[in-house]
């Protein structure tokens, strides 16, 4: 692997969001060759076609050219009302717009974490059924699911439990080998 690059996309903006934080941690364990960029999604207005169609924002603009120029998305989302949190779905519903949809035929993975026991599964489930209408293909296995993430993440922020490290690299491994195989050429 070189040279590739994966744009992450917290759905949180708090300033002690544990999504962040993950993003962060797939930072340290990225595979040699494999950069993580952390997309700041805190300054995009809220969606409105209006505006899209008088033209894009520049932090709308900014983001969508990130997504472009990545060769997979990271996506980590906190659970809200058992789906993706408004900043996500914010975020989502501009990259999703035509021209030259950046989300197109691209790897994406997803992560999230959690105070709760269960760690944000509903909102992963719920990002999975948004994925589809911008035609994304999202990775399957492993399943990074961060329940308890309050006692996971030291005062500092940093992700201290090994499995969950190790599955983060795992799941960075697999959007390499799904990007790669979307971009191969058809026999």
């Amino acid at each position: 692997m070189s040279d590739f690059k994966i744009l992450g996309i917290s759905g949180s903006i708090r300033k002690g969001s544990f999504n962040t934080m993950s993003l962060r941690a797939a930072q340290e364990v990225a595979p040699a060759g494999v950069t993580v960029e952390i997309c700041d999604i805190s300054d995009l207005p809220m969606y409105n076609d209006d505006i899209r169609a008088a033209g894009y924002p520049a932090s709308v603009q900014r983001m969508r050219a990130q997504v472009a120029a990545a060769d997979a998305v990271l996506f980590a989302t906190p659970e809200y009302n058992y789906a993706v949190s408004a900043p996500l779905k914010n975020a989502f519903d501009w990259i999703s717009r035509p021209p030259d949809q950046p989300l197109a035929n691209k790897a994406v993975g997803i992560m999230s974490a959690s105070g709760g026991p269960l760690g944000g599964v509903r909102a992963q489930y719920a990002l999975r059924h948004m994925l589809v209408a911008t035609n994304s293909y999202a990775v399957n296995n492993p399943q990074v699911v961060i329940g308890g993430a309050p006692q996971k993440f030291d005062e500092s922020g940093k992700f201290n439990d090994p499995m969950g490290r190790d599955l983060i690299k795992q799941l960075l491994e697999a959007m390499v080998k799904l990007a790669k195989q979307l971009r191969a050429p058809v026999a």
